[in-house]
């Protein structure tokens, strides 16, 4: 189970590394995206989703005892066989943590883990998470108060939206709100 994610001054897991550069790919990402954080229904989406995108609607029904959890499971397990399966000659990715430490995520290391833990996951549980390449080029960016993930670029398209669709809602698509 991958539900859990800690932060109490454990080791980092496997296939995860501090990212010494945080500010440069804050600042790289800032103004690729135009992130500006906020908490208010004004304020979204915090990013000027790219082309190509697609932003699912996370929010679970309230009333499925444990539908919550099997999300953020599901989508994290999507999200990790894809990083692995479409980046298979360099499956690591940068990771962003709104107001914490960043990470470089070797995806394949991490996934070979028995029983690991997510020390930031892809579904947003309480602060913007940010998955990217080096490039910024492709990757997910989660907003836990909109409850929302962006997924973006042609490989992520192609692979964890393609799946992701089959049960979330679509909400928002290249950045415009989904008209079907």
């Amino acid at each position: 189970m991958m539900r859990h994610t800690h932060n109490f001054g454990s080791p980092l897991p496997n296939g995860w590394t501090t990212l010494d550069d945080q500010d440069r790919y804050w600042d790289r990402f800032t103004d690729r995206f135009g992130f500006r954080p906020g908490i208010t229904e004004s304020t979204w989406p915090a990013i000027a989703e790219p082309t190509p995108s697609i932003t699912f609607d996370l929010n679970a029904p309230a009333d499925i005892s444990g539908a919550w959890q099997s999300r953020f499971d599901a989508v994290n397990a999507e999200a990790l066989r894809c990083f692995v399966c479409e980046f298979p000659d360099d499956p690591t990715f940068v990771v962003l943590d709104w107001q914490h430490p960043g990470y470089r995520l070797d995806a394949a290391l991490h996934a070979a883990t028995r029983d690991t833990e997510w020390r930031v996951p892809v579904y947003p549980n309480g602060d913007y998470y940010i998955f990217l390449r080096d490039d910024l080029s492709e990757g997910t960016f989660g907003h836990p108060w909109e409850k929302t993930l962006c997924v973006f670029g042609e490989r992520l398209l192609g692979s964890l939206a393609l799946t992701l669709a089959t049960w979330l809602p679509v909400k928002r698509i290249d950045g415009q709100p989904d008209s079907a």
